[in-house]
């Protein structure tokens, strides 16, 4: 493998760590949220439970969120100083943007969520929580601006080789944003949903009945019963936008090699990219031009299209693009009548049985494994392009040894999976020994000099910890 190849894996690496936290973070800060609002509203104590065990699981993605964040974003230097030569008088202030915006607005605002329940106002911790949950939001807004630039890049001019912002409304709101802010917003809305889930059904198969758990699970399930079909309205409406604006990205993603109506949605298939066929396709006739043209007789574009005369190919790699988009839908699918017969145990029957709480415990990873094959789709679909029709990959990569880039890829992966193994192991202990606990203790110190929030401590007392 040569260095182009070693440097984009070694980035593929870094961003599929990195992007499993900010995910769970985006949509667990606004739960927190929640959390504490009906606590203020109703001064059950079981709020607070869910919020104080929660909140740990928020402080440890953010942290780790954090650091490979920084890693991922020194190889701009180290691995592709192209991308900041060619674009980076737009790429730098939305960069800029997201970190004097949205990071130190989670980072300041974080020591009173995590240890100010007892040391400031239920006002001012609640506003805290908020400001959090709003700053990850506005961290994800502003990197999905710039991901979304690089896929349909707009109000910009090339000088010199460089690109100059002409019209910053237009780089912001480019043709593709909403619907990937959306896509995004509602993935890492479902994610927390079955992480929810899944741990609170680990605490009750653990012997867990607190009421806090109960709230968390039902919470988790209903979530993710209403986001599911949301998300599927939402990514029928990206795809008919990536249709229009990366027509190649839709082709290789449904393996369609001849432009042609009442083209077939392949449900299964072997892409050969050398025959330029599929092997083994089982597909429903007419499915793929009823999708994405919502007519069974529309014409969809076909991969034969973007081939160069001299026979150079222009679309993406067909193979990942096929499979990963099928795992997206596929676990979309399962999140989706996981989530209604465990949301229909739950508000019917009052509670759940043994069998849907192990499903529920694999299935809270089920978040990460769509999104980060919706992320692989997006990106891999985007090739050879870094900068769709203005910087190619291989024109930003740097001149580095292969043995360079391989050794340090190396490195990240046994440091990445060390991680990601201390990391899950560190939310499975903290769920079972909630299990043991009959309600969370506030994360405070108890000083006798300090004024705690009146509403916290009648519901502390009222649960016999005063």
């Amino acid at each position: 493998m040569d260095a182009l190849l070693l440097s984009r894996i070694q980035f593929a690496a870094n961003i599929s760590f990195h992007i499993l936290f900010p995910t769970i973070t985006i949509a667990l800060g606004w739960l927190l949220l929640w959390f504490r609002l009906r606590f203020n509203r109703t001064g059950d104590q079981a709020y607070m439970d869910a919020y104080f065990f929660w909140v740990k699981v928020f402080a440890l993605s953010f942290a780790m969120g954090v650091v490979s964040g920084i890693t991922m974003s020194f190889q701009f230097g180290t691995n592709w100083p192209g991308f900041m030569e060619r674009v980076g008088n737009i790429a730098g202030p939305l960069l800029a943007y997201e970190v004097l915006t949205a990071f130190f607005l989670e980072a300041v605002f974080l020591g009173i969520m995590l240890f100010g329940s007892r040391r400031v106002s239920a006002r001012v911790h609640t506003l805290a929580t908020f400001l959090v949950a709003f700053g990850t939001t506005m961290s994800a807004f502003w990197i999905l601006v710039l991901n979304s630039w690089m896929h349909t890049p707009q109000g910009f001019e090339m000088r010199d080789g460089v690109a100059h912002a002409t019209d910053w409304l237009a780089i912001v709101f480019n043709p593709s944003m909403p619907y990937r802010l959306v896509h995004v917003l509602l993935a890492s809305g479902l994610t927390v949903a079955f992480l929810v889930a899944g741990l609170s059904a680990l605490r009750w198969l653990a012997g867990d009945r607190a009421k806090g758990t109960f709230l968390a699970l039902r919470t988790g399930l209903t979530m993710g019963a209403i986001l599911i079909p949301l998300q599927i309205l939402a990514g029928d409406m990206h795809g008919l936008n990536t249709l229009e604006h990366q027509p190649q990205k839709v082709a290789a993603m449904e393996a369609n090699w001849e432009t042609g109506p009442r083209v077939p949605l392949v449900l299964f298939a072997i892409p050969d990219e050398e025959a330029r066929e599929n092997r083994f396709e089982i597909g429903i006739p007419g499915g793929a031009s009823l999708i994405l043209k919502h007519d069974i007789n529309g014409v969809v574009p076909g991969l034969n299209d973007f081939v160069a005369e001299d026979g150079t190919v222009l679309h993406p790699p067909v193979k990942p693009l096929f499979f990963a988009f099928r795992i997206m839908v596929g676990v979309g699918f399962a999140m989706l009548f996981v989530s209604w017969i465990g949301a229909w145990m739950i508000w019917r029957r009052g509670g759940i049985n043994r069998p849907m709480a192990y499903v529920l415990v694999p299935m809270a990873l089920s978040g990460w494994v769509a999104t980060l094959a919706g992320w692989y789709t997006t990106e891999i679909g985007r090739q050879p392009w870094l900068v769709d029709g203005v910087l190619k990959t291989s024109e930003a990569v740097a001149a580095l040894p292969t043995t360079s880039v391989g050794m340090t890829l190396v490195a990240y992966l046994l440091v990445y999976a060390g991680l990601i193994t201390a990391y899950l192991s560190v939310i499975i202990a903290l769920a079972l020994k909630a299990a043991k606990t009959p309600h969370e203790a506030p994360p405070a110190i108890n000083d006798p000099g300090m004024n705690p929030d009146p509403s916290m401590v009648l519901g502390l007392e009222g649960n016999g910890r005063g």
